[in-house]
């Protein structure tokens, strides 16, 4: 699967996103308003035998966050904001902050320090796309301070 591939696949699932809130979202713990995550798609991928593409649309409130963590040692991840700004750092790189059409990736196994809304006063969304072992169902692990 090529990035074009997933970015298109990204798409859909923004799309289908929006028809999925009967999806319980699963809220986060921090000391900031906590991000509500919301599953969109889970779905082997037919020619990679083992993978699987899972999506989660991620909603922070204004001034809100989510715990440090790491992501499951398979997983690739494919981030695009959708809606507002997202400051984000991956492993020991620069802290950014991405705007609504913007995107970014993880390699597998890295750590995300930071990754929270970067306005105390307007919502913002990121769709983060997953091409994960299909047995690795923890696709998040908080990174203890």
């Amino acid at each position: 699967m090529n990035i074009s591939s997933l970015a298109a696949a990204a798409a859909v699932v923004v799309v289908a996103a929006g028809t999925l809130g009967a999806l319980a979202p699963l809220p986060a713990a921090a000391h900031e308003p906590a991000e509500s995550v919301t599953p969109a798609l889970k779905q082997a991928i037919p020619n990679i035998p083992g993978k699987s593409l899972v999506a989660v649309v991620v909603d922070y409130p204004p001034g809100g966050a989510s715990p440090a963590h790491v992501h499951a040692k398979s997983a690739f991840i494919y981030g695009y904001v959708v809606a507002g700004a997202i400051e984000s750092q991956v492993n020991d790189g620069p802290k950014q902050i991405l705007r609504a059409g913007e995107s970014f990736y993880e390699p597998p196994g890295a750590k995300h320090p930071v990754s929270r809304n970067a306005s105390k006063t307007r919502p913002a969304k990121l769709l983060a796309v997953f091409v994960v072992d299909t047995d690795d169902t923890a696709l998040t692990t908080p990174i203890p301070h």
